[in-house]
């Protein structure tokens, strides 16, 4: 076995098209290689003693660069260059944030839904009233912990006729149903920016599995002294999942309000257990 290297970004996922190319003390390209789906290079290539530059590069990273020497020969390994684990940086700072607790800030943060109307146009709406908490796990950040409960009855769209309808028994009942409530059970790699949520949403008072499509935006820092981090979070909910059947058809069949619901989330959050104080 010649070169072996592991390729990972800062906060533990695998850089699975990464490249890594070697090059000699003239500068000449010795070995050309691509990671694997675990972000490993294993090439089988003998290589000769001698000093060597190891440069990864991946699309959308900051290229990092490490300097090797391969053993001399048996029994320490001649040929074998194992550089071990490099760490690349997301351009732009969009790994997850430092672990550890961090609360949702509301009067920074959207939650909101679009809707079809007519099957020519959408209605937007967005909840104002929500509380919400992210636990960035230290050492399995797949154990990473997000909760969340809007109060139902926060709902605005604009219009305070079409709000007290939502709110109304139709829709999301609120005086039976007063919050809605996401937990999450566990978040995986969706590719090089991305993880999946996965969750329950419990709403209308029916509980079901729901992911989320996060991207982590970025951190910095407040003029508080504190740490923020910036999410922003995709989903689709049908209606009729929930027991939420209502609707009215209009001419040719066609449905006044859409069947199925895109969830927007921009969520801002602040390191800590709670929000700093006013």
């Amino acid at each position: 076995m010649g070169l072996t290297a592991k390729i990972r970004t800062r906060d533990g996922w695998a850089v699975s098209h990464a490249v890594v190319t070697v090059t000699d003390t003239t500068g000449a390209q010795v070995l050309r290689a691509e990671a694997d789906a675990e972000g490993a290079v294993r090439d089988p290539n003998p290589m000769a003693p001698g000093p060597y530059t190891v440069i990864v590069t991946a699309v959308g990273y900051a290229p990092a660069a490490t300097a090797i020497v391969t053993a001399g020969g048996p029994p320490s390994g001649g040929g074998r260059a194992e550089v071990g684990t490099v760490t690349l940086a997301r351009q732009g700072g969009t790994e997850l944030p430092p672990p550890g607790p961090w609360t949702v800030d509301p009067a920074h943060s959207t939650v909101g839904a679009v809707a079809q109307h007519l099957g020519i146009s959408s209605v937007r709406g967005r909840f104002t009233d929500f509380t919400a908490s992210v636990e960035i796990a230290p050492d399995d950040i797949a154990k990473s912990h997000v909760e969340a409960v809007i109060r139902a009855a926060s709902i605005d769209t604009g219009n305070g006729m079409r709000d007290d309808h939502l709110r109304s028994a139709d829709f999301l009942d609120v005086v039976r149903y007063p919050e809605i409530a996401y937990r999450s059970t566990g978040l995986s790699p969706a590719g090089s920016d991305h993880w999946t949520v996965h969750g329950e949403l419990t709403l209308h008072g029916v509980v079901r599995p729901v992911d989320l499509d996060l991207a982590c935006l970025g951190t910095g820092a407040d003029p508080r002294g504190g740490t923020r981090a910036a999410f922003r979070a995709t989903t689709e909910l049908h209606r009729e999942d929930f027991a939420m059947n209502y609707n009215q058809v209009v001419q040719a069949g066609i449905a006044a309000i859409g069947t199925t619901l895109k969830v927007e989330l921009d969520i801002q959050a602040v390191q800590g257990e709670s929000l700093p104080q006013a």
